[in-house]
């Protein structure tokens, strides 16, 4: 009889003991695991959104808000920017590209984004990669609609079909269809694993029309068949004179101009500071703003790793516990082996090896544990939120982690072998009762 036979008897006359013991390893390190790995995952996701702007101009309350509602659609901000600022914004020499954006339109719980056609060519999703499409191209005419990847796989919408926009979110209380505009679906984008797969673009020429039309309708009283809601079905798209009250935005991307192989224009520091002063609105980095959101996580963060190896921790004792509770009933078992030749090393040895072995089946669960549920977490956060964070498994930490895990319950074991070690023969041989 081989010791590994011996071993397996002895954890399978246990078993209920066995398995909650190696499932409280398991947690533990797969706890451990998932957090490492998904350390620098979250923070490439969320800069994916950013690309390659340098400032947002927004009317939200503070930079954090501000970055969260217009990168990251959270919601639409509530404070309207006129077209006169973002004309100043745009002719500034020191300004690359300045694309204005509007927000506050969705479709089937989808953000809208109403921008530019330029939005396609000088905004990046990732700071060095252009948008691409897996099918039509960019925005060219009003009423014309650009699908993120998410979108078009969550509505089901394909090239050229049609569509009416919601005002508002269909949660709120105030969204209606605009069901007297119809917008046609010309191009759907490839993944970029952002914020922006989840969004449609349009043109900010649709946008400015489509809510021009519903104020005059409201401001002159245009009801029809006397209640107001019995619009023009025709879908005709009219085209309406905007005034500059119609031309309002939520927010402006800015690239500052940058010598080349730059990353970072040198008066982006300059321009934000005079933007603050002279605008009145909110400017803020979004890089800069992601470092600090991902500095207070980091901080949770800690004490979630600090959690995960007290739990690891309690999983050792929790196998030096098992073991030692099993000693009283284990005496017998090990004098009859002592009896039969068995040495005092070798019974110590076969205790230390059932603990790590143990230890070594948490520690291959908890492996197992964190790759389905990263790979689960990855999932839903695209759906929800359209970001992809891929977590990495990295051998540096991946191997120390679970070897220290078979050595910690090896180290727990060293009590009960002790104990097995001093177990004395004739004693424990006495006739039962």
């Amino acid at each position: 009889m081989t010791d590994f036979t011996i071993i397996g008897r002895s954890m399978s006359a246990r078993l209920f003991s066995t398995v909650v013991t190696a499932l409280t390893v398991a947690v533990a390190v797969g706890l451990l695991i998932t957090l490492l790995s998904m350390k620098n995952a979250g923070r490439q996701a969320f800069e994916r959104g950013s690309g390659n702007m340098d400032l947002l101009v927004s009317g939200d309350s503070s930079p954090m808000v501000a970055v969260l509602n217009g990168v990251f659609y959270a919601n639409a901000p509530a404070r309207p920017i006129d077209w006169g600022t973002y004309e100043r914004i745009a002719h500034d020499p020191r300004v690359e590209w300045a694309i204005p954006i509007q927000q506050g339109d969705s479709y089937e719980g989808f953000p809208v984004l109403a921008t530019m056609p330029e939005f396609f060519e000088q905004f990046k999703p990732e700071p060095t990669t252009p948008w691409t499409f897996s099918a039509g191209a960019g925005l060219k005419e009003n009423f014309e609609v650009v699908l993120g990847s998410q979108a078009a796989a969550g509505t089901g919408l394909k090239l050229g079909e049609k569509l009416h926009l919601t005002h508002g979110t269909s949660e709120s209380r105030a969204a209606h269809v605009h069901e007297e505009f119809t917008y046609t679906v010309v191009g759907i984008l490839n993944a970029t694993g952002g914020p922006h797969d989840r969004a449609l673009f349009t043109t900010l020429e649709s946008t400015w029309m489509v809510h021009a039309s519903e104020k005059r309708e409201r401001d002159h009283e245009r009801a029809h068949d006397g209640d107001g809601h019995d619009h023009d079905h025709a879908h005709a798209n009219p085209e309406i004179d905007l005034t500059d009250e119609d031309r309002l935005i939520t927010g402006v991307y800015i690239s500052t101009a940058k010598r080349a192989g730059s990353m970072v224009g040198a008066a982006m520091p300059q321009v934000a500071a005079e933007l603050r002063a002279r605008s009145g609105f909110t400017v803020a980095q979004p890089k800069s703003e992601m470092d600090k959101l991902f500095r207070i996580v980091s901080n949770v963060d800690v004490v979630f790793r600090a959690l995960a190896v007290v739990v690891l921790v309690s999983s050792g004792i929790a196998i030096m516990l098992a073991l030692y509770n099993s000693m009283s009933e284990r005496r017998r078992q090990i004098a009859v082996l002592r009896v039969l030749g068995c040495s005092r090393g070798r019974v110590f040895g076969l205790v230390l090896t059932e603990s790590a072995l143990l230890g070594l089946i948490g520690a291959a669960t908890g492996l197992a544990i964190a790759l389905a549920g990263g790979s689960a977490a990855a999932a839903q956060l695209r759906r929800s939120v359209g970001l992809v964070i891929s977590p990495v498994y990295r051998a540096e930490w991946l191997v120390p982690v679970l070897i220290g895990a078979v050595l910690l319950a090896a180290v727990a074991g060293l009590i009960p072998a002790v104990m097995a070690y001093r177990t004395g023969v004739a004693k424990n041989l006495k006739p039962l009762g």
